[in-house]
């Protein structure tokens, strides 16, 4: 297969689908947290367990859905009529999801276990496929680096376009259609009406179908199979994957750096609230300072972003991975011990977030590397079922991370009525938003160590394959 050069309009198509994927998990990630505790009504401990129940198993349904897709026939694809079938079921389960009815608490769990469930497998079914577009689109590693970036960079746009709308927007509905339900007292400048939130979640939901229907259309699969892949059997293809070294490697790497996430961002509602105490709001925005410190670390991320590839492509992907993680850890150590002051907080925010962005679009590309590695060693192009195993690091790394979330507040005594939290409380969110990350940034950095690829093996991967590719054209 010939290389052929990507267009501008089919890597913004392709952006778009993660721009849209990540306008909810941002929700999920930032806001799910405080929802179950302080709008639905449940325990930190409670919220933590059902976090990673839910996701714990669904990271095992994206294996299914990579091993579905890269078996699906139809004229669009394998992959983008994914797109098509489950846009509107994602938005339509996000604003489920964030539906608090009046049942009790037995009734509040059963009913946050369903719908947290349904919603993690919808979005499985929609995500996994469009990160396997990414190497069905092109076979070439800097399209596909760039094509990645692209990727990263429109994440980060939906997050900050998440960030900017979500809390105005709840805080309108709470206002206006407050005498739907309940009317709650706001915390941490954010409105705990549960109408404020299902409508708002409802209103981004709307966004993501546009988003989600635009990359299938603007996208189109070029990369096919070399030999015949209807007598690959899924064992087969289990197999070929489990003794993947590098794929052991890149799958721990990426649960650590995602570890690195969800506990920061878990947290930083509750950190900014009680330990911080601002109360501060921006004039014509409705942004307190939890949402000015999402806004800065996002803005952070998308330079980093954009800048990743220009760094990887001079220093290379592994090296400048375990040099942007290790900074991001010795920074979040720094965070710790710097004055509780919103210049310092945003600072360490700003340049903590810059060498995270840096992390992502490099782990993204290096699956589709893998699946290179993978096809030269066995012969079948299992695209679908790698990149699952992506998605299932980042699940696996949001579970544990929101789980030890709740659990940490539990074990530090967080009191979702209280006015004002114990000191024991506000210790535990402290470590919970500088130290704990700062390991797992640590542990990201000794698994990337190990990762074999480097860049030169990459490229002698991809000039071999499209030599196969040629030969049997």
């Amino acid at each position: 297969m010939d290389v052929q050069k990507i267009s501008l309009k089919e890597k913004i198509g392709y952006g778009f689908g993660d721009a849209a994927s990540s306008m909810f998990w941002k929700i999920f990630g930032m806001y799910s947290l405080f929802f179950y505790t302080d709008v639905f009504g449940i325990t930190a401990a409670a919220a933590g367990t059902m976090f990673l129940v839910a996701r714990l198993w669904d990271s095992f349904f994206d294996v299914f859905v990579g091993i579905i897709s890269d078996r699906t026939k139809s004229r669009y694809g394998k992959y983008r009529p994914f797109l098509l079938w489950f846009a509107i079921p994602f938005a339509v389960m996000g604003a489920i999801t964030f539906f608090a009815p009046e049942f009790s608490q037995t009734g509040k769990l059963v009913y946050a276990y369903i719908t947290y469930s349904l919603m993690m497998i919808v979005y499985s079914l929609i995500n996994v496929p469009y990160a396997s577009l990414l190497g069905a689109i092109s076979s070439d590693a800097k399209e596909r680096n760039s094509l990645s970036s692209y990727r990263m960079s429109f994440a980060f746009i939906g997050s900050f376009v998440t960030f900017m709308l979500l809390q105005p927007m709840i805080d309108f509905f709470s206002k206006t259609f407050g005498s739907v339900g309940a009317v709650h007292a706001v915390q941490s400048g954010m409105s705990t009406s549960p109408i404020g939130w299902v409508m708002g979640v409802g209103s981004i939901g709307m966004i993501c179908v546009i988003l989600f229907l635009l990359c299938f259309s603007w996208t189109k699969e070029r990369v096919v199979q070399i030999e015949s892949e209807q007598n690959v059997t899924v064992k087969q293809d289990l197999k070929n994957l489990f003794h993947n070294a590098p794929w052991w490697i890149l799958v721990a790497t990426g649960l650590a750096a995602l570890l690195f996430n969800a506990v920061r961002d878990s947290v930083a509602i509750y950190f900014f609230r009680d330990y911080v105490k601002s109360s501060y709001k921006m004039t014509g925005t409705g942004w307190d300072m939890t949402t000015i410190y999402f806004l800065v670390g996002q803005a952070a991320n998308l330079i980093g972003v954009m800048i990743a590839p220009s760094i990887s492509a001079k220093y290379g992907k592994k090296r400048t991975y375990m040099i942007a993680i290790l900074s991001a850890g010795i920074l979040s150590t720094g965070f710790y011990f710097i004055p509780n002051d919103i210049t310092w907080l945003l600072a360490f925010q700003f340049v903590i977030s810059l060498f995270a962005g840096y992390v992502l679009p490099l782990l993204w590309s290096m699956f589709a590397d893998i699946v290179d590695h993978q096809e030269l060693i066995t012969g079948r192009r299992a695209t679908g079922l790698i990149f699952s195993s992506s998605s299932m690091s980042q699940k696996l790394g949001w579970a544990l991370g929101s789980a030890m979330s709740g659990w940490i507040l539990a074990i530090y005594k967080y009191a979702p009525d209280a006015l004002v939290q114990s000191s024991e409380t506000l210790f535990g969110e402290h470590i919970m938003i500088s130290l704990m990350p700062a390991v797992c940034c640590v542990l990201a950095f000794i698994g990337m160590m190990f990762y074999p690829l480097s860049d030169k093996k990459v490229k002698e991967n991809s000039e071999l394959l499209n030599l196969k590719r040629n030969r049997t054209n």
